[in-house]
C-alpha cells in the first residue's frame, strides 16, 4: 500500500531495479513512496552493491522486535560526563542527525558512527568505546572509519597504546575543500571527453557545458571556504584578503 511499510514484494523489485541501474528516486517514482524511503531502505541493508530482498525483510522483522521490547529504564546521553541534557531530547536528536546523513547517502552505520563523535564533547572516542555505545563490531567501525577518513571527516591520533578517533571542530571545512578537488577532477574528464567526442556533436556540448560548470562551481566553492573558515574561526586571512565573497 503506498506510503504504507514495505512488504517483501516491494523489496524483490528494488532489488531487481537497483540491479538494473535505476536511481532512488526512480524506485521511488515506481513504488509511490519517497526518495527518502527507498535511501533508507537501501542503505541500511547493504547499500546499492549489497541489497538482497529477502535479507532486508528478516533484518526489518528483527528491528521490528526490537522496538517492541521494554524501554531501558535509563537512557544514556551522548557524552556521560555531561549533565543537565536530557537524554531523550538527545536520543531524538541523535536519530535526526544520523537519518540527516543517511539522506547524503552514508550507509547508515557510518552515520551512527559520525553522529557518535559528533555529540560527543570531547571529540573523540576509541574503536572499543565506539563499539559498545553503537553496540556494532569492531570490523563495523574499521569499516565506517575508512570510510569518514577518506572523505576527510575524521582523523586518528594516538592516545598511548590505544588509538583514538576524532572529529575536528572544521571537519566539515576539510569535507568540502576535498569534494571540491574531486568536483576539479570530474570538470577535467569531462573537458577531455568533449574534445574526444567532438564539441560540436550534442554528447561532446554535453560534456563541455559540464566541465566548465564544475570549474566555475568549484573554483566559488574553493574561495568561499577559505574566506569563511577564516572569517568564522579567525585562524587567519583568506586569500582574498579582508573583502568578503561576492554574492551571487
Amino acid at each position: 500500500m503506498p506510503g504504507g511499510r514495505l512488504t517483501q514484494e516491494d523489496r524483490r523489485r528494488i532489488a531487481a531495479w537497483l540491479a538494473e541501474g535505476l536511481s532512488h528516486a526512480e524506485i521511488g517514482r515506481r513504488l509511490s513512496r519517497p526518495t527518502s524511503t527507498i535511501t533508507r531502505e537501501v542503505n541500511r541493508n547493504g547499500g546499492p552493491a549489497g541489497y538482497q530482498a529477502d535479507q532486508a525483510q528478516r533484518a526489518t522483522r528483527q528491528r521490528a522486535r526490537r522496538n517492541t521490547a521494554p524501554a531501558p529504564v535509563a537512557v544514556a546521553p551522548a557524552d556521560p560526563r555531561a549533565d543537565g541534557r536530557d537524554p531523550v531530547a538527545v536520543g531524538q536528536f541523535e536519530e535526526r542527525f544520523t537519518e540527516a546523513l543517511a539522506q547524503m547517502g552514508m550507509p547508515r552505520t557510518i552515520c551512527r558512527v559520525l553522529t557518535c563523535l559528533t555529540t560527543t564533547d570531547s571529540g573523540s572516542m576509541t574503536s572499543a568505546e565506539l563499539v559498545r555505545r553503537l553496540r556494532v563490531s569492531a570490523a563495523s567501525i574499521s569499516k565506517a572509519m575508512s570510510f569518514l577518513e577518506e572523505q576527510q571527516l575524521v582523523r586518528r591520533e594516538r592516545d598511548g597504546r590505544r588509538e583514538r578517533y576524532v572529529v575536528d571542530d572544521d571537519v566539515w571545512y576539510r569535507a568540502s575543500i576535498t569534494s571540491a578537488y574531486m568536483n576539479e577532477v570530474l570538470a577535467t574528464a569531462a573537458l577531455d571527453g568533449a574534445e574526444v567526442l567532438g564539441p560540436d556533436t550534442p554528447a561532446g556540448a554535453r560534456l563541455a557545458d559540464t566541465g566548465r560548470f564544475l570549474k566555475c562551481f568549484t573554483a566559488d566553492l574553493l574561495s568561499r571556504a577559505e574566506y569563511w573558515h577564516a572569517e568564522i574561526t579567525g585562524r587567519g586571512q583568506s586569500e582574498g584578503g579582508d573583502r568578503p565573497p561576492a554574492e551571487p
